[in-house]
């Protein structure tokens, strides 16, 4: 037990989920610059901009290679992590989403009658849009590099 609460210590991690959570604010920010209305919602919802998981990724990728070098396979292994999470993200996710919309618009048309099958609807927002990505990992990379002199 002792070891666990050298966690806190781990400055890639602190800097990591740093990234993450500023991500996750500024969604907050730009759903009530675009919508006009605070919906904190957005905090614990995927999809969104910017793209929280393009920022923990990078700045994960990116602070790993400011502290153990670039040339490092700790800064492979996280590079090729950042890279799957935000094809993923941008790729399969988006695409589910997609598809999560067209079922919801084919179960309103086909059962408006029974409304027992509209109860549960399918999540629609659960990829992002490759804009979204990319000013995540901007983000994520910012982060880290104003992090970096603590490393």
């Amino acid at each position: 037990m002792q070891d666990f609460g050298r966690i806190l210590d781990n400055q890639v991690l602190a800097v990591a989920l740093t990234a993450c959570l500023i991500a996750q604010i500024l969604k907050v920010i730009f759903e009530l610059v675009t919508h006009g209305k605070v919906n904190l919602r957005v905090l614990v919802t995927t999809g969104g901009m910017p793209s929280a998981h393009s920022a923990l990724v990078t700045a994960l990728a990116t602070s790993v290679g400011q502290s153990v070098g670039w040339e490092t396979p700790e800064f492979a292994l996280a590079a090729i992590f950042a890279i799957i999470v935000m094809y993923d993200a941008a790729g399969v996710r988006l695409a589910a989403g997609k598809q999560a919309r067209i079922l919801n618009q084919i179960i309103d048309e086909l059962f408006q009658e029974h409304p027992k099958f509209n109860e549960n609807r399918l999540k629609e927002l659960l990829g992002h849009t490759p804009v979204q990505v990319i000013v995540g990992s901007t983000l994520g990379a910012a982060i880290s590099c104003l992090a970096g002199p603590a490393y």
